[in-house]
Formats: structure tokens, C-alpha cells, sequence
């Protein structure tokens, strides 16, 4: 029942952010609905299945994201924070190869201070600053696939490929990394403990994560840019 729950609340917090149409309210919206039940399973003393319940939540989010792109790229261009923006910047990637994307020397800096601020953020907010900065990157990447999807030829392949390899790695090791250290507030205010065994092991394989996103960023972004744009048809 808890993971229809969590679809469910997810995509109910699309719907709300939809009707309120505030777009720094929409990833807030996003972190409340998965936020709690994280919470229940580390009150259960079960670090494993918190984070499974928040890649849930964030596979959640990126099915939801890239078909309200796809379906109307308008709307969620301006409703997603920076959506429209890194939309244009993946779209002139895609079409000359020539960006962030492909070049380590300016995508390294950037990923990396993002890892910087969304650690920071997990560590002195119990998770409550950092969900939220998860949800807004989510949503600006689903929406760059959702948009890329509406131009190709083949749209179900796009939003496949459009997700890169490395940026499923780097979604999954945020989410480890945001449960991780969320805990050490959480457990204060909420009385209980977590193992710290699986803690660090779980940390570890999240910085072993974005290594791995570095490196095969760095070794394939030239080759998936051509392939995209052989499937896209531009």
C-alpha cells in the first residue's frame, strides 16, 4: 500500500502545483508528499527501505515531469523552476554537441557544487531544504526529456535515451546521499536510531555514484549526443 501511496501523493502534488501555479511552490509541493514516509521507515529503524521509498519518489517525478512536458511543454516550461532555460541549453547540445554537457571542465565545478549545497542542505535540514532541491533538478531534467520528446520522430525512444545513463546514476546517489544525511536531525527530533554501519556503506556507494557520473559523462556524453540526434531525426 505505502508504494501506491507514494505514486500516488507524488502525482497529486503535480496536479496541485498545476492549480496553484506557483513554480517555487511545485518542488516543496514534491518533497511533502515523500518526505513522511522516508520519516516512517528510519522511525522503523530501516535506513534500506527509506531510501527505497525515495527512489520511488524520484522515479516518480521523472515519469511525471517528462510526460507534462511532452504533453505540454508550454506550461511546465514555466511552471518548473528553470525548466525553459536548461530546456534550450540541452536542446543546443543535442543539436551541435558543443555545451556543458560535453565539456568536464565546466560540468565538473557545476555538479560538484551542487552536490556541495544539496549535502549541506540534507545535514542541517533533516532532508526538509534539500527534497526540494532534488524536485526542482528533477523537474528541469524531466522537462528537458519531455520537450525533446515532442520534437523526435521517435518520442517513446527519446524519453528513454533522454534520460542519460550518468544522470540516472547522479539522481540515485543524490537520493542516497539526501537520506543518508538527513538522519542525524531526524533521529534527534524523532527519538530513534539508525545503523551507521549501513549509513556509511550506503554513503560510500553514493560518492562512488557520482564518480561514476563524472566519468561516464566525461567518456560518453560526445557518442549519446550523436545518437540523439539520430533518434530525434532533426
Amino acid at each position: 500500500m505505502i508504494p501506491f501511496a507514494i505514486v500516488a501523493t507524488t502525482v497529486a502534488s503535480y496536479a496541485a502545483g498545476w492549480l496553484i501555479g506557483v513554480p517555487i511552490l511545485l518542488p516543496i509541493l514534491n518533497a511533502l508528499a515523500s518526505v513522511p514516509f522516508m520519516v516512517l521507515a528510519l522511525k522503523r529503524g530501516d535506513l534500506r527501505l527509506a531510501v527505497a521509498r525515495m527512489l520511488l519518489w524520484a522515479l516518480t517525478m521523472g515519469i511525471a515531469a517528462t510526460l507534462l512536458s511532452y504533453a505540454l511543454p508550454a506550461r511546465t516550461g514555466t511552471l518548473f523552476v528553470r525548466g525553459e532555460a536548461y530546456q534550450k541549453e540541452m536542446f543546443a547540445w543535442v543539436l551541435t554537441g558543443e555545451g556543458a554537457e560535453s565539456t568536464p571542465s565546466q560540468f565538473i565545478p557545476q555538479q560538484a557544487g551542487h552536490a556541495v549545497l544539496f549535502s549541506a542542505l540534507a545535514l542541517a535540514t533533516g532532508g526538509a531544504a534539500a527534497m526540494p532541491m532534488g524536485a526542482v533538478l528533477m523537474n528541469y531534467m524531466g522537462h528537458y526529456v519531455g520537450v525533446l520528446a515532442a520534437t523526435s520522430r521517435r518520442p517513446a525512444l527519446t524519453m528513454i535515451l533522454g534520460w542519460h545513463p550518468w544522470a540516472v546514476i547522479r539522481v540515485i546517489s543524490f537520493v542516497v546521499i539526501g537520506v543518508v544525511l538527513s538522519t542525524p536531525v531526524l533521529s534527534r527530533v524523532g527519538k530513534f536510531r539508525v545503523d551507521r554501519l549501513a549509513a556509511r556503506t550506503l554513503l560510500r556507494w553514493a560518492c562512488a555514484g557520482l564518480l561514476a557520473d563524472v566519468g561516464l559523462k566525461t567518456l560518453l556524453a560526445p557518442a549519446w549526443q550523436r545518437l540523439l540526434l539520430g533518434v530525434v531525426g532533426w
